[in-house]
């Protein structure tokens, strides 16, 4: 069975993308699922994050784009977590220029699926409109839109709504699945509670997932090179991103 490509997608910088990524991955590995993380963003952050960084003439997730998408297998490093890989990024500017097509990752992930069986793959994007996002889009199944619950980042999400619909129509029919996912979020804050509701009402209730509250250990366990889970696994963090998780997993069937 194919694995269930997830692209963690905003426009927007500083949305809590990466650190969405990275605690999903080790989610979903936590509770038995082979996953592998794509790192598509050169600021290699999902890879910091754990941990692992490919250096200057080591194999990255973006040699996909220079040498073709049998490169991806050459990329991929082991975890900790023996049921977790990483495909790191490329720590340089990295342009894919002209004429790349929107389907090389996918192809990449086609030819994984033959001889490394991961259940899920989780892509971390970077936050610009490039070749490497339409190849994110282009491979996924769902994506997970997380957004900072705030009038500006609400009109990004629908900037970046119309990209997803975009791709849905003209590469990637299998994109069916999307997540609305606020990040740093305060319940008590009535800005982020109407916001989050005005969402909810123009997507969907069931588009809109469980928040992730603000919490400093987020940001801590990138310091340790770690995941929430193992670097402070009673904290809010920890149990908002296992909640969201479990729902994803459970929504689009990927935890049976």
């Amino acid at each position: 069975m194919p694995p269930f490509v997830i692209a963690i997608a905003n426009r927007k910088g500083g949305t809590g993308k990466t650190t969405t990524a990275v605690n999903l991955a080790v989610g979903f590995a936590k509770r038995g699922v082979k996953t592998l993380l794509i790192d598509l963003d050169t600021q290699g952050h999902a890879g910091i994050g754990l941990g692992v960084v490919a250096a200057k003439t080591e194999p990255s997730a973006h040699d996909i784009f220079t040498h073709g998408p049998e490169a991806l297998d050459k990329a991929i490093r082991s975890t900790s977590d023996t049921r977790l890989d990483i495909a790191p990024a490329y720590l340089q500017m990295f342009h894919p220029g002209e004429g790349v097509s929107p389907g090389l990752l996918a192809k990449a992930i086609a030819l994984l699926d033959e001889k490394r069986n991961y259940g899920v793959i989780v892509i971390d994007t970077p936050p610009s409109l490039d070749a490497l996002l339409v190849n994110a889009l282009a491979s996924a199944h769902g994506v997970v839109i997380p957004f900072l619950p705030h009038p500006l980042s609400a009109e990004g999400v629908h900037q970046f709504a119309k990209v997803f619909f975009s791709v849905r129509l003209s590469e990637n029919p299998a994109l069916k699945f999307v997540a609305l996912t606020p990040v740093q979020a305060n319940p008590n804050m009535v800005i982020h509670k109407s916001t989050i509701e005005a969402l909810r009402l123009q997507f969907g209730a069931g588009r809109l997932t469980g928040p992730i509250r603000t919490d400093i250990k987020l940001a801590e366990a990138f310091a340790f090179h770690q995941s929430v889970f193992e670097y402070a696994p009673a904290s809010r963090g920890a149990h908002d991103y296992g909640l969201l998780t479990e729902e994803l997993g459970r929504n689009w069937k990927i935890l049976m």
